[in-house]
């Protein structure tokens, strides 16, 4: 039989160990709790932090879409004037075309407007210049009866034969010029030089310039150049361009030219 002689103070032992343990529990809680309350603090950080990212996010996706929407609105836009301006574009070819064939109708009608004014613009030469070819004669015919007249009834006889010669002369002379004349006139597009183109001056070489002392006349006519000569030799010289009255002694000289 073992005699123990140790009393064993199991209670304060119990203590003991119970302290400790609680003090260790006590320290791990203040740790846990001290750690989830910095990763609480860290997590609340982040919260705020993507928080304000998430705001900020909000902001630019509302930002976005209003610029979406703008854009969308300013493409209807865009398509309604690309729509009206095919119309228009349409419309002025439409008018365009319109305006050529006008032009081209308008054109026709002045390009046959100027033909006619042509061809009347040559009848009214001819018509002119048969008219001073009646004046010419008509010019010689009252020089003739003025002298008749003044009572010089004794040349009557000498003169009327060179009248009658210069009468059928200047006749036949202008209507010869007048073909050739008409076709330099119908060629010009000016009035003014139409005024000019076969027209005789109207100073007439009147039977008093021709007048001779016999009734005997000599009358050369070739190609471009008719000349009357009569028997005091005074001549009448005619070209195509000019008629030209001249003494025997060459002193006087008188010249109409057809302009």
């Amino acid at each position: 039989e073992m005699d123990n002689s140790r009393n064993l103070d199991m209670d304060t032992i119990v203590a003991e160990v119970r302290a400790q343990y609680e003090e260790i529990a006590n320290r791990n809680r203040a740790e846990a709790e001290s750690w989830y309350k910095q990763k609480y603090e860290e997590m609340q950080l982040m919260v705020n932090k993507h928080g304000d990212d998430l705001k900020n996010a909000k902001a630019n996706i509302a930002e976005y879409n209003r610029r979406i929407a703008r854009i969308h609105s300013e493409m209807e836009l865009v398509k309604g004037q690309h729509s009206n301006h095919e119309v228009q574009i349409k419309e002025a070819e439409e008018r365009g075309e319109l305006a050529v064939k006008d032009a081209k109708l308008r054109l026709q009608e002045l390009e046959a407007a100027l033909l006619r004014a042509k061809h009347d613009m040559a009848r009214q030469v001819r018509e002119y210049q048969s008219l001073m070819n009646i004046k010419l004669a008509l010019d010689i015919e009252i020089a003739t009866y003025r002298k008749l007249l003044e009572g010089e009834e004794s040349r009557w006889v000498q003169c009327s034969f060179c009248d009658s010669v210069l009468i059928s002369f200047f006749l036949a002379l202008n209507y010869d010029l007048e073909s050739s004349h008409l076709v330099s006139v119908s060629s010009q597009s000016s009035g003014k030089d139409v005024q000019k183109t076969g027209l005789v001056k109207q100073k007439a070489v009147t039977a008093k310039e021709v007048s001779t002392s016999s009734s005997t006349a000599t009358i050369t006519k070739s190609t471009k150049t008719t000349i009357i000569t009569s028997e005091t030799g005074k001549k009448l010289v005619a070209t195509e361009g000019s008629v030209q009255v001249m003494d025997k002694s060459a002193d006087k000289q008188e010249e109409d030219v057809f302009e």
